[in-house]
């Protein structure tokens, strides 16, 4: 089986299984969205999510944000990790926001990528499920996916991204990294995981791929 035929193997399992995907971390529009991926860093969606209502509430656009102390925005955010880090991003990336942007959340990634506390990943989440503009964000659990199942040999998120993308049509980007997650979180976790059983794994990983992470 080429990696083309096991993509489209792979992509027909996840329709199959999320037919619709949610967006995971809640949000009202493009800067409480930018906000919310920016905070969940070495951070679960659950965590985040409980978290922003009060953010949210202090300061739910960028313009509030930009004027709200930093000691407030921490306490607001201070059960996620890194929180001293975040707050003080927050604050800054909403300046830059209200500075060079005219408030708004900008759609282009150069000038996504530049607002401080906002790297490759979270503007590619923010182009991908703010502005339906197609985009393969590739976090931890992608990375590994990708490799379990055999469709990337990439020593970083950046080589797998591009991978990916050669693989899927370009029109199946934002729903299909969504699905990945999904699949990810429910049917194959990094430890503990018996391959041969897997929906995927047990046809898409290869044999030595199965007896290496058996004998973890």
């Amino acid at each position: 089986m080429t990696k083309r035929e096991k993509a489209d193997r792979v992509a027909r399992i996840l329709d199959e299984l999320y037919p619709t995907v949610p967006i995971p971390l809640d949000h009202e529009d493009p800067f409480t969205l930018l906000c919310a991926v920016l905070l969940s860093a070495q951070t679960t969606d659950k965590k985040v999510n409980e978290v922003t209502p009060a953010l949210f509430q202090l300061a739910g656009t960028p313009a509030a944000m930009a004027r709200a102390p930093v000691p407030k925005i921490l306490a607001t955010i201070k059960q996620l990790g890194l929180a001293p880090t975040k707050a003080k991003n927050l604050q800054a990336m909403a300046q830059r926001l209200v500075d060079e942007h005219g408030g708004e959340v900008p759609q282009d990634e150069e000038a996504l990528e530049a607002l401080p506390g906002v790297g490759h990943k979270t503007a590619s989440v923010v182009r991908s499920q703010a502005f339906g503009i197609p985009a393969f964000p590739v976090d931890t659990h992608i990375h590994r996916l990708a490799a379990r199942w055999g469709l990337s040999s990439g020593k970083n998120v950046v080589q797998t991204e591009r991978d990916l993308k050669k693989l899927f049509p370009e029109e199946s980007w934002n729903k299909l990294h969504l699905q990945v997650i999904y699949f990810g979180r429910e049917y194959c976790p990094a430890r503990g995981h018996d391959l041969a059983t897997c929906k995927i794994c047990g046809w898409a990983a290869s044999k030595k791929r199965i007896k290496e992470e058996a004998a973890r």
